[in-house]
């Protein structure tokens, strides 16, 4: 184990990308390599980067420069390696190695091959690999939640979107692979599983010749954990199926994050999406009656080329008739290699900013009359930290999930880790607060 070099990991980007940094590491303990936390003590550095959009690439170029300036070995991998393989080698002699999104399965060779003098690139041109229950993980996040891929890439064209290049075309794992590495996060202390892949509700599509997911929730119903979780449900693939499969099935959350993107079916059909623009609103009519209780999550994007002040006034009246529970808005950022970089009437940062500031600050009220209807209630929450100083413990309950919605702060004591009841007895804009509930 001595002889080995020691390797320590910078994670940048989504939750994708961390079960890529996961299944790294996973390989590298398995090999033999210390894996380190202390970027200073390894031998190496594995920068995993993200490339989705230009604020995301130039923190990834950050940290790769602040690595180089310390005179690291990096090896990069992820979606930046995928996307300017030729130009990060040129670029920074001290990178040995770049890694592309379909190879990050080969990363034990890779080191093998680095130590012996060879400066690698092992990126395929289309990824097609995806891990499954049987590829070695070791997972990242706080120990009462995991996130679970259930398909990798994508086989939408949205005009902004530089994913499907990045990630290459969907690929989806059987029912029984999903549901063998959820039994297994369960063996692990695990209480809260989050599928994740581009689009969870085409998940399926590829190998079953049409979506699955209403038997893949009915399927992982059957494994004892309290808390499952959907991301990126895109409003088309929830059918009167999935629907039923979310009200049938006791342990899948409610919670629905919907990437809508934008409400006007002109914007929608610039972006690629005019299937979605027929949708919106009965769909979210549909949800509403089906699943009282559902929780609402989406995204938008203002200041896509050629977003007059009219499309701009119809998203704000969506924002406010549909009353979401989360809402994250983004600017739009051209992306080269995009069919929306090349769009006339590009709007400047300026008016982007601006419609920004002015579709969050109606959602505000929203949230905040949202997190009110809490108050007075007892809700499950996941324990997830606990202040050292204060002994104040943090959690999320069902209506929040990690990193991108709120927080329930917990007075009393709790396991962290454990599921236990609150009364929320306050409330603000974004988080919850409240009191362990003792038998």
């Amino acid at each position: 184990m001595g002889d080995k070099p020691t390797i320590a990991i910078s994670h940048l980007g989504c939750e994708k990308n961390r079960i890529d940094t996961e299944h790294m590491l996973g390989m590298l303990v398995e090999a033999g390599y210390g894996v380190d936390t202390n970027e200073e003590l390894a031998d190496y550095v594995i920068v995993n980067t993200c490339s989705f959009i230009e604020a995301a690439r130039q923190e990834s170029v950050r940290t790769l420069v602040e690595l180089a300036e310390a005179n690291k070995k990096i090896v990069i991998t992820g979606c930046m390696a995928q996307h300017f393989q030729e130009q990060l080698l040129e670029e920074l002699p001290e990178a040995v190695a770049v890694v592309g999104t379909g190879d990050y399965h080969k990363i034990v060779n890779v080191i093998e091959r680095v130590e012996l003098g060879e400066r690698v690139k092992q990126v395929s041109i289309e990824p097609t690999y995806i891990a499954d229950e049987t590829t070695p993980r070791y997972r990242t996040t706080t120990e009462g939640v995991a996130y679970l891929r259930v398909a990798e890439g994508c086989d939408y064209r949205c005009a902004f979107c530089i994913i499907p290049h990045l990630r290459g075309n969907q690929r989806s794992r059987t029912i029984e692979s999903i549901v063998a590495e959820a039994e297994q996060l369960v063996s692990q202390g695990v209480k809260e599983i989050i599928l994740i892949s581009q689009i969870t509700t085409n998940y399926g599509l590829d190998i079953y010749g049409k979506p699955k997911l209403a038997e893949l929730l009915r399927a992982l119903g059957k494994v004892d954990i309290p808390w499952i979780r959907m991301h990126y449900a895109y409003p088309t693939g929830l059918t009167p199926d999935v629907i039923a499969a979310i009200q049938e099935t006791p342990n899948v959350l409610p919670y629905l994050d919907l990437p809508l993107q934008h409400s006007h079916p002109d914007i929608l059909r610039a972006m690629n999406r005019p299937w979605q623009g027929r949708v919106n609103d009965g769909i979210i009519d549909r949800i509403k009656t089906a699943l009282p209780t559902a929780v609402l999550r989406t995204t938008f994007i203002v200041g896509f080329p050629g977003e007059t002040s009219e499309h701009f006034e119809h998203l704000l009246e969506f924002v406010e008739r549909h009353e979401f529970d989360h809402v994250g808005v983004f600017t739009f950022s051209s992306e080269e290699g995009t069919p929306a970089y090349k769009l006339p009437n590009q709007l400047s940062q300026e008016v982007m900013d601006d419609r920004r500031y002015q579709l969050m600050e109606l959602q505000q009220p929203i949230s905040q009359k949202k997190n009110q209807q809490e108050v007075g209630k007892i809700v499950d929450v996941l324990i997830e930290q606990e202040n050292p100083e204060s002994g104040e413990l943090i959690g999320r309950s069902g209506r929040f999930s990690p990193e991108v919605d709120g927080l329930v702060y917990v007075k009393g004591q709790a396991k962290l880790g454990t599921i236990v009841p609150i009364a929320i007895h306050h409330a603000d804009t974004y988080d919850l607060y409240g009191q362990v509930v003792n038998n």
